[in-house]
């Protein structure tokens, strides 16, 4: 079946969070997200690339496994590391930090977690 259009780049996402604001500072401090507007029950962060929207909720990060954002090469994902512990982010794999995105992938990332337990990655496509 062919399909009349393409997907662009990522508009915005919900995410159900405890503390919409505490969230948003997290994500500004963390990931360098800016704010990019208020609404009932919640603020949206983003950059040029994709948008939050943090609202009330109960957080389900068990519905949501992980969220991927490509950096432009390995030493950018090495700096991103140094700042992720520098913050004390939860990092998965502490000491290995850095792998293959999968079995025999080419792909390189690093898996972390934010306060509402949701996981996240930051990833280097052919970064081997």
């Amino acid at each position: 079946m062919k399909v009349p259009f393409t997907l662009g780049v990522v508009g915005h996402f919900g995410l159900a969070v405890r503390d919409p604001k505490k969230s948003a500072r997290w994500f500004q401090g963390i990931l360098g997200l800016r704010k990019e507007f208020e609404f009932d029950n919640g603020i949206a962060v983003g950059n040029d690339n994709v948008t939050i929207a943090l609202f009330k909720g109960n957080p389900s990060p068990q519905t949501f496994d992980h969220m991927s954002f490509h950096l432009p090469n390995v030493s950018i994902l090495r700096k991103a590391l140094a700042h992720l512990k520098k913050h004390k982010v939860e990092i998965e794999d502490p000491g290995d930090e850095i792998g293959p995105e999968g079995p025999g992938s080419p792909h390189m990332g690093l898996w972390f977690h934010d306060p509402d337990g949701y996981r996240w990655e930051l990833s280097v496509q052919g970064g081997r």
